[in-house]
């Protein structure tokens, strides 16, 4: 199983972006997807979730209305629309297969993660 996150860069603040990710080797469809980030020196926290079969999303409040994930069952992949982006959003963004609704954020209910993509906001 891989998960490949792509799209991370370097922006200004106001400015958008859309991650990626693209999974192989597993039933996409199955799965969950979620998406966590890491900032140096601080711990790796949930951002979004979509969920299986009806694709229920769930954001942190954190980036709630600016933030909006949707999927592609038939291409594999995952997408993170980034926009009204913030310095505080610079982190290093993961995507991960697995999660449920309930609990979206208990990183040790997802099975699988990608490496990471690296998004920097600039003041």
């Amino acid at each position: 199983v891989q998960l490949q996150a792509s799209g991370g860069g370097l922006v200004q603040a106001g400015d958008s972006l859309r991650l990626s990710c693209a999974a192989s080797g597993l039933t996409f469809s199955d799965y969950g997807i979620g998406w966590f980030r890491q900032a140096p020196g601080q711990e790796r926290e949930f951002v979004a979730r979509i969920g299986r079969g009806r694709g229920v999303k769930t954001y942190a409040d954190s980036v709630k209305g600016r933030f909006t994930m949707s999927r592609d069952n038939a291409g594999s992949t995952a997408y993170l629309q980034m926009s009204s982006l913030k310095p505080e959003d610079t982190a290093v963004y993961y995507c991960a297969a697995g999660g449920d609704y309930w609990s979206p954020a208990q990183v040790h209910k997802y099975a699988y993660w990608g490496q990471g993509t690296l998004v920097t906001v600039s003041s």
